[in-house]
This record gives structure tokens, C-alpha cells and sequence, in this order.
């Protein structure tokens, strides 16, 4: 992504299509953060570049205050009409922190580290964690699954509308986003990570509104991006859905999401206590049954590395083999230790 500089367009105009066009969290998710954290109602989280919300709403139950930032002003206005009593959403780059919001427990990145300023943001979120906070990175691909919707025909017809290369806001990105944020973590002096993997498998039925949503949900398809075109495009679009699909009913199965657990250190470059008998307990819990269990689905747990119960080894001996996540809703499958 080098040369490439965000600028506020990136994501105009997608907003009031992201809710709906993008597939939404599950309550696994929740269930995952919740109990390899012991999260316990109390504490603060930190969910950057918010958007509207969607992960910021589903981890506010588990927290005293949930604070959502996004640079994007209609994404904050979309999530604010949402807000529960103990959530607030402020418009602010993630360059920008710490900008007086104080310290968390738990910090979100979910899809959307790639945008921010990497190295710079992982250390001042890292100086605004708590004793015992900890950073989760959310991988995932909401805005679509694996079904009937003629995705690669939508792709062309947007290359054929904005050109070959991706676009993104006022620039291209002809090498795509960066994906090293395990190394630019690991430089901010977070320890870890543990990896969770939060199945997939859930079907959603969709209709012609909510694949359209999802095109113009994504940043390489907002919809300034068609200028005069946009009507244009979009009614190409309708026309390309109605003929993949007669009635219009389209169906796409959520893909796995991935979540990378990140724990603060102390001074001396250990583990803090409090996260480390969590992750010990989750742990615990999985090897002690030998399954990983959620909503009553299990399967045979991964082999657990030896260094996760304390989080402080600095070397893992062994890595864990995935589980299918057809069989389990979630399960631990590996941790690096640093």
C-alpha cells in the first residue's frame, strides 16, 4: 500500500448500505471474546474504525462503557442511532488517539487495521490499554459468503465501470492493504497472539436490496466513486442480479471469522496476571473435557501449545492443528507465543 494516503472519501456514501449489506457478527463471536477474556461487565472497550457499529453493539453487553471511533462522520452518525445506554461513537481518526478517551480493557480492530496508520496506532492503542487489557483482531469477510451470488460478474462489472486497478478513496491500490499485523503488534510490545476461529456455516437468504447493499458497502465500490454513473451502474447491477436469479432470492453461507488475541505486558515484558489466568482458564476449560463446545456443537479439541496457559514463553514448541469449523463453533488453534 505504499504511496497510498487515506483521505475521508474512502468509504462516501456507503454507510446508510453497510447494516444491511454486510453480514452480521454472531453471537459466537461474543461468546469467544467473552470467555477467553472472562470479560465480566466491567472495564471499557475500544472498538476502532467502528464503522456502524456492528462488532461495537454485539461486545457492549459485556463491558461497563463501549467507546466506537471512526474517521468516516456518516458511519459514527450510523452507529449512534443504534447506541445502547453504555456505548458512545466519536469521529476520530485512529491516528488521532488517544485524544483524552482514556484507558481499556479491550481493544477491537475489526476489519479495519489494514487503513489505519500501523505502526503508530498499535503503539499508542497499546499505551492505552490497561494492566490487564488485551487487543483483538477481527478477520473477517462480511460482505460476502459463499453461495449463489454471482460475485466475480459483479467484480467485472465494477472493473468495467472504475477500471482495472482497485480503487480507494482519491488513490489506487494496485498491491492491495498490507497484512502484517501480527509483526506491527509484536513491535508495540503486545504479546501473543492467540488465535480463535469462530465458524461460519450459517445460511442467510438474501434478496436484490441486500446484494445491492453490499457492493456499495465495500470502500472499492462506494458509491462517490461512480460519480454521474452511479444510477447507471446500479441499474447494470439490478439487471445482472435478476438474470442470475429469476426470483431475486439469492442465499451466501458466513465464512469463518478469525480472531488474533493480543495481552498487554508489564514493565518486565511479562504477561499481566489478570489476562494470563484468563487465557490459562480458557485453556483449561478446552483441555480439561477435550472439546471446544458452543451452543452444543463439539469436536476434538487442537493440540494446545505449552506456553499458553502463562502467555509468557518465548517460544512455541508446537502448533495447533484447526479444527473443522463445520463441527465447532469455536476453538483455540494456535499461539505465538513473543
Amino acid at each position: 500500500m505504499t504511496g497510498w494516503e487515506w483521505d475521508p472519501s474512502l468509504y462516501a456514501g456507503s454507510a446508510i448500505y453497510y447494516a444491511r449489506g454486510r453480514l452480521p457478527y454472531p453471537r459466537e463471536l461474543a461468546d469467544a471474546i467473552r470467555e477467553a477474556l472472562q470479560l465480566d461487565g466491567r472495564g471499557r472497550l475500544l472498538d476502532v474504525g467502528c464503522g456502524p457499529g456492528s462488532l461495537t453493539h454485539l461486545l457492549a453487553p459485556l463491558v461497563e462503557e463501549a467507546v466506537g471511533i471512526d474517521a468516516d462522520v456518516d458511519m459514527v452518525r450510523a452507529a449512534e442511532a443504534g447506541a445502547a445506554p453504555n456505548e458512545r461513537f466519536v469521529q476520530l481518526p485512529a491516528e488521532a488517539l488517544p485524544a483524552g478517551l482514556g484507558t481499556f480493557r479491550l481493544v477491537t480492530f475489526a476489519q479495519s487495521f489494514h487503513w489505519l496508520g500501523g505502526a503508530s496506532v498499535a503503539a499508542k492503542v497499546r499505551a492505552m490499554l490497561d494492566p490487564n487489557g488485551a487487543v483483538v483482531h477481527v478477520g473477517a469477510t462480511t460482505h460476502e459468503g459463499d453461495g449463489d451470488v454471482p460475485r466475480e460478474a459483479i467484480a467485472e462489472l465494477v472493473r468495467s465501470y472504475l477500471g482495472a486497478m482497485r480503487r480507494a478513496g482519491r488513490g489506487l491500490l494496485p498491491q492491495g492493504t498490507p497484512s502484517n499485523e501480527d509483526a506491527v503488534f509484536a513491535e508495540a510490545g503486545l504479546s501473543g497472539p492467540v488465535q480463535v476461529e469462530v465458524s461460519g456455516g450459517r445460511v442467510f437468504h438474501r434478496d436484490e436490496d441486500d446484494i445491492v447493499a453490499s457492493v456499495f458497502s465495500l470502500s472499492s465500490a462506494a458509491p462517490r466513486l461512480f460519480g454521474a454513473r452511479l444510477a447507471e451502474f446500479e441499474q447494470d447491477l439490478r439487471a445482472l442480479l435478476r438474470k442470475a436469479s429469476s426470483t431475486g432470492q439469492f442465499s451466501e453461507r458466513a465464512r469463518p471469522i478469525s480472531l488474533r488475541i493480543w495481552c498487554s505486558q508489564s514493565a518486565s515484558g511479562e504477561s499481566s496476571g489478570s489476562v494470563s489466568a484468563s487465557m490459562a482458564s480458557f485453556a483449561a476449560s478446552s483441555e480439561s473435557s477435550g472439546t471446544s463446545t458452543v451452543s452444543g456443537s463439539s469436536s476434538p479439541s487442537a493440540p494446545m501449545c505449552a506456553s499458553m496457559p502463562a502467555f509468557r514463553s518465548s517460544s512455541c514448541s508446537s502448533s495447533a492443528s484447526p479444527v473443522s469449523p463445520a463441527t465447532t463453533a469455536w476453538t483455540i488453534l494456535a499461539i505465538a507465543a513473543r
